[in-house]
């Protein structure tokens, strides 16, 4: 599978560079005969774009996507969907000093030992622009999952040391609330106090990263696959391919490891069908669905752009110091928060289609 390609059945090739004259993608193995509404679409990219409030990159992109093919009046035909946004406000001659030198955290010395070649406009290939493509495919994704009840949110949950309230439980998120604030926090009193610590590490030039939490609502029983193709791994890949990520975790997680078997196993019970009396698990199973709200978290890394100068070397391998001279976020998570939704939708409909054509093979 190509390296720009993501999903089995349902599958997104994105394809742009951060300061060249577009990103878009192509969307292949959408079901027929949906009715889609752009317009959620493009507030779903609006969530995402830069410059959306004073805690995000001062670009300003407004993001407006155009669909290129897959949809006649307002359904999907069931041909892939090739859509690009173009970008308004690239500059590249912001990124000219970075022809000869190697950002430190970033990936321009792995990209160009790889290649042999590199765009330093902004990152180019590597930039998290790639990652609007996603959220189109996401956003198209989740309403084809709203025919079947299926429901996806995710929320800012930490920030640096800033975190919910330990007795903040997955199950009481209020959806309204997130969009309520700048930083995308179901809680008052938390975002305010995470809003005040990315605005003190923007004006020291710094940045700093946290955990997004994300949840799924009426999940189908059954989908995921044993062994390699479990969908708790195909969330893990999915997560992990958003730039900035280092870490994903679902269910009890890390958080259980203190705790013994007697605490954590889910019970069975049979209340109008088989549920469980907790849900350590996360929903998942052996790899597989088994009903219950699938929730998980992702830990997102400080940003590697920041202002303060560093140690780094040129192409020749001299040393030298770096400042970022670009429009970059000191947080990434306000704009991570419909990445991590997008991504989540691609894989729950791969694995909802997968799923379909394995019961029809049988």
């Amino acid at each position: 599978m190509s390296a720009n390609t993501f999903g089995k059945i349902y599958r997104l090739t994105s394809f742009g560079e951060s300061h060249g004259v577009a990103v878009g993608g192509i969307i292949d193995g959408c079901p027929p005969n949906v009715s889609l509404d752009l317009e959620l679409v493009q507030k779903d990219l609006d969530r995402r774009r830069p410059g959306q409030s004073s805690i995000t990159t001062s670009r300003k992109e407004y993001d407006k996507i155009e669909i290129l093919s897959g949809i006649l009046n307002g359904k999907t035909l069931g041909t892939p969907i090739a859509f690009s946004v173009r970008n308004k406000d690239a500059k590249p001659q912001d990124y000219e000093n970075l022809k000869e030198v190697y950002r430190p955290s970033h990936a321009d010395y792995t990209y160009e030992a790889k290649y042999g070649i590199r765009d330093h406009r902004g990152g180019g290939r590597q930039s998290a622009r790639e990652t609007l493509a996603r959220v189109v495919a996401g956003s198209i994704a989740k309403q084809v999952l709203q025919q079947i009840d299926v429901k996806i949110i995710a929320f800012t949950s930490q920030v640096g040391h800033i975190s919910l309230p330990s007795d903040y439980h997955y199950d009481s998120v209020d959806q309204d609330l997130i969009e309520s604030n700048i930083v995308r926090c179901p809680h008052a009193d938390t975002s305010q106090k995470m809003i005040d610590l990315i605005k003190e590490v923007k004006e020291a030039g710094d940045s700093i990263g946290g955990t997004i939490t994300g949840i799924v609502y009426n999940t189908p029983i059954g989908i995921g696959s044993p062994v390699f193709d479990k969908l708790h791994a195909d969330l893990g890949k999915a997560m992990l391919s958003i730039n900035a990520v280092k870490g994903f975790d679902y269910g009890s997680g890390f958080q259980g490891l203190s705790s013994r078997g007697s605490e954590l196993n889910d019970s069975f019970v049979n209340e109008g069908g088989i549920r469980t009396t907790s849900n350590n698990s996360g929903g998942i199973q052996g790899g597989i669905s088994n009903g219950e709200e699938i929730y998980f978290r992702v830990a997102f890394k400080p940003v590697a752009t920041i202002g303060i100068d560093q140690k780094t070397v040129t192409k020749k391998g001299d040393q030298t110091n770096l400042a970022a001279k670009g429009r970059h976020d000191p947080c990434v998570l306000p704009r991570a928060v419909p990445i991590v939704e997008a991504m989540t939708a691609m894989t729950i409909l791969d694995h909802v289609l997968l799923s379909q054509t394995t019961r029809i093979s049988q």
